[in-house]
């Protein structure tokens, strides 16, 4: 994947969140498409074959946990990772974001520095580790929750 720039699909209905996600993402070398809601995020993804989805959760049309639900449920789109961006950091929405399949999480504000990490991260991981990876961290946090 080093010689090929990374496709990042960046669904927010904020412009400034997406502009903010271009200018470092595209500066790191990724190529960004961009989607504001959840009914172009899966047009993108379908017609752009992202190799991973930056979703925010609060969006017009459909918002980031049907367009995840969505994702995960359609088999020829289901393997793209998919990192929630959200301002929702209670743990009740993290573990939702993990249980449906979630790649990863960044919380609002985010660090620029940060974002590109963890999409480095993310694609870095193969699958089977990223999913045994998942399934430690919402372990955890239920565990959190219970106790």
């Amino acid at each position: 994947m080093a010689s090929q720039r990374a496709k990042v699909l960046v669904v927010d209905d904020e412009p400034d969140v997406l502009l903010l996600c271009r200018v470092n993402l595209e500066f790191e070398g990724y190529e960004v498409v961009e989607a504001t809601d959840g009914e172009q995020a899966m047009e993108q993804i379908r017609t752009e074959s992202p190799d991973v989805v930056l979703l925010d959760v609060m969006m017009p049309k459909m918002d980031g946990w049907q367009v995840l639900s969505a994702l995960k449920a359609d088999d020829d789109l289901k393997h793209t990772p998919v990192v929630m961006l959200t301002a929702k950091v209670q743990d009740q929405d993290q573990i939702r974001g993990w249980s449906h399949g979630a790649a990863d999480y960044i919380s609002k504000p985010f660090s620029p520095l940060a974002l590109s990490q963890v999409l480095q991260d993310v694609l870095s991981t193969d699958p089977e580790e990223e999913e045994r990876r998942r399934l430690i961290i919402l372990d955890k946090l239920q565990l959190l929750q219970d106790g």
